[in-house]
């Protein structure tokens, strides 16, 4: 079982075997949603399942919706039913991909894990790597799998609120990390939401800081450094993840694990929620 990083080696050996299996092509450009579909379509690993990050893993005006924000998580029990409606069993390994870095993909490898499905793996590299292994690919909108019902298990991963960010502000017990870009978490431009700044406290890392020069993440002992020396002797479950839309945190929190410092906690809803009501603090520095 695959639980973090999967090699496209690793991964064509994996086709190979007759495990269960199930890829998902997460690709998306967020200033061009249907930029996505459009790379999906001119070319993706054979038998890939199409996740858009609009469509399948965001929730925007659903009652039910788990967080709020600009990519809201839909319900567990929403989640469930479309991994159902694309025939995901419990029993697959599942692996998921993109072209961004793991900007995308990172979201239902976490997702995943709150459904209670511990086998999810990110292709490390992405299709880049995929590629340059001489994996297959194939053009299209995909096959159809049969449907199935997917049963919800105990969620393997944290979701924070709203109120319990708040109201753990300041506690040695949560400790805020922003995956935004320093000019954004420092306040100088904000090009997506109406307010400025960061949640007060909160320690800054670029998502895009871990992954290397080759594209893949950095090696796991790299990562551990680099972790310790942001934290400074907090501790790493203290960690909660966060970035504009609860989107780009998600190769923090992945890093994290690879370097063996445990799953830290999501806050979906992220700056967009967070900025929404004026009676929350806000830090500019």
């Amino acid at each position: 079982m695959y639980t973090t990083l999967i090699s496209a080696t690793q991964l064509q050996t994996l086709m190979t075997s007759q495990q269960p299996l199930m890829v998902f092509d997460c690709s998306f450009e967020l200033m061009q949603p249907a930029g996505g579909d459009a790379q999906y379509q001119q070319s993706h690993l054979i038998g890939a399942v199409r996740a858009d990050l609009d469509r399948h893993l965001s929730a925007k005006g659903a009652p039910d919706a788990a967080s709020g924000g600009r990519h809201p998580l839909p319900s567990r029990d929403s989640f469930a039913a479309w991994l159902g409606s694309v025939g995901l069993r419990p029993d697959m390994q599942a692996v998921v991909y993109d072209r961004q870095g793991a900007n995308y993909c990172g979201r239902l490898w976490w997702m995943l894990k709150w459904v209670g499905h511990e086998a999810a793996a990110v292709l490390d590299g992405g299709l880049q790597a995929w590629l340059a292994a001489s994996g297959a690919v194939e053009a299209g909108t995909g096959g159809v799998r049969p449907a199935c019902t997917y049963t919800l298990d105990s969620p393997r991963a944290v979701l924070a609120s709203t109120d319990t960010v708040f109201n753990h502000l300041g506690h040695p017990g949560q400790t805020i990390l922003d995956a935004r870009a320093a000019p954004r978490f420092r306040g100088e431009v904000e090009p997506l939401d109406p307010v400025a700044g960061h949640i007060p406290g909160a320690l800054n890392r670029l998502f895009s800081d871990n992954i290397g020069p080759d594209g893949r993440f950095k090696p796991a002992a790299q990562l551990r450094t680099e972790f310790e020396t942001l934290l400074a002797g907090r501790a790493p479950a203290s960690v909660v993840h966060h970035c504009g839309s609860g989107v780009s945190a998600l190769p923090n929190l992945i890093a994290m694990e690879v370097a063996g410092l445990s799953r830290a906690t999501l806050y979906a809803g992220s700056w967009s929620e967070w900025c929404s009501d004026a009676s929350r603090p806000v830090a500019q520095s």
